[in-house]
């Protein structure tokens, strides 16, 4: 069995299912020690059994984090920095699409506090951690679909004035890839990279629990007969946290283990700066800091 990963340790969100199961479970039989992160628990702790069987490793840990509450979200990165002294590898992986306005508990819309504000708050939290760590990896999954996005008002980001599925999720992806962006940039010189993917279009249960209902849910439930599986999605994420042939690139997106080029909003710099201190702003305010 190959030992690529020996000795380091990866986090990767949304680790229960998917994508990131998959992903988990590549890195776990690479030998890393893999934290694997989920919403509830005895979906988590299954996976992480499973995880541990299949890939013949027994450093899989479990941690618990809803990533809807900023708050939980930095328990979570206080939790990480409790179990670890190093962090070779930070994978945000857990997103989600509903087909309708919802807000979390520290009023933001849902999809953009998951796909977007979660991921910024626990890198810039692990940030300390992962620089310690260098050479380290911050590996971030955004989607295709952030093309289709050709305006966005950062301000109305988390409290948009009306809700439609594609533009909300688009405008979280496309802030996937403005944040890689507007990271690597801070990170230059540190050894510590950021990039971000998009994994394809895979049968997963993204979408299922309710999320998308009426004909959207199911002519997606149809699709994913048709589509790849979990595995495959995994295969540019694994790429980014492994491959010494990336080991020097940041900033990028990448399709397929290769790079390939974002819409001209993706790589807007002052947008993306617009974007981090938004996100610096509504993060400090669910704090309460």
């Amino acid at each position: 069995m190959a030992d690529e990963m020996k000795g380091k340790v990866a986090v990767v969100t949304g680790a229960n299912a998917g994508i990131g199961r998959a992903t988990a479970e590549a890195l776990a039989g690479m030998g890393a020690r893999v934290l694997a992160c989920g919403r509830d628990r005895a979906r988590l702790d299954a996976a992480v059994a499973d995880i541990r069987r299949v890939s013949g490793r027994d450093a899989v840990e479990p941690l618990l984090a809803d990533l809807s509450s900023m708050a939980e979200v930095a328990g979570l990165a206080d939790a990480i920095a409790e179990k670890t002294d190093r962090l070779d590898v930070l994978i945000n992986n857990a997103g989600l699409t509903i087909d309708r306005r919802i807000d979390t508990a520290d009023g933001y819309e849902l999809t953009f506090a998951v796909n977007h504000l979660a991921p910024f708050l626990l890198t810039t939290r692990l940030l300390p951690l992962l620089e310690a760590s260098a050479p380290a990896r911050v590996v971030t999954v955004s989607s295709a679909v952030h093309a289709r996005v050709k305006a966005m008002d950062v301000a109305a980001l988390a409290d948009p004035p009306s809700h439609d599925w594609g533009a909300t999720y688009g405008q979280s992806k496309l802030c996937n890839v403005l944040f890689t962006r507007a990271l690597a940039r801070r990170l230059d010189g540190t050894g510590v990279t950021a990039n971000c993917l998009h994994p394809g279009v895979i049968a997963t249960d993204f979408g299922d629990d309710g999320d998308l209902g009426g004909l959207i849910g199911a002519a997606w439930r149809v699709m994913k007969w048709f589509m790849p599986g979990p595995a495959k999605g995994a295969r540019t994420s694994v790429y980014l946290a492994t491959s010494p042939a990336v080991a020097d690139v940041s900033g990028e997106y990448f399709v397929k283990c290769a790079v390939a080029r974002t819409s001209r909003l993706a790589r807007d710099a002052e947008l993306g700066e617009a974007l981090w201190v938004e996100s610096e702003r509504l993060v400090a305010a669910a704090l309460g800091a």
